[in-house]
């Protein structure tokens, strides 16, 4: 038996998100950059012109309780992790989406109850005031 269709406003917006949602697996936020620094060494390449810089080094930061933490990782860990951190930012947007048509639906259904009530069928009479019947 199929289920009960849902005819309110961006309903089927928001169970295409809800859907999307509920296939991401696996997030890992944060930043992943891949650098080239220079050391300490005096005579090392690095300080050379041109300077042949150390790297390159791939580097996750991100933020835990206020602190950010940065670790190196490897290529092959980046390889293997990648789909996670490009799931962190799909999900980041699949949210906002999400939080947009929950808030254009409301304004809908809004928009649809204070026209429900401007009609002249669901009108209440009016009470004169003063006690004065007509």
């Amino acid at each position: 038996m199929p289920a009960p269709s849902d005819h309110r406003p961006w309903a089927a917006t928001r169970k295409g998100l809800a859907h999307q949602l509920g296939q991401i697996d696996g997030i890992l936020p944060g930043s992943v950059v891949e650098r080239h620094m220079r050391c300490g060494k005096a005579g090392c390449a690095c300080k050379a012109d041109p300077p042949q810089l150390h790297g390159p080094y791939i580097q996750w930061t991100r933020t835990v309780d206020g602190k950010t933490l940065t670790r190196y990782l490897s290529p092959e860990q980046l390889e293997r992790y990648q789909p996670w951190f490009d799931n962190a930012r799909r999900l980041k947007e699949l949210a906002a989406k999400l939080e947009i048509a929950s808030v254009q639906a409301l304004q809908s259904e809004d928009r649809q109850a204070h026209t429900a009530s401007d009609s002249p069928t669901s009108r209440r009479p009016t009470r004169r005031r003063g006690g004065t019947k007509p």
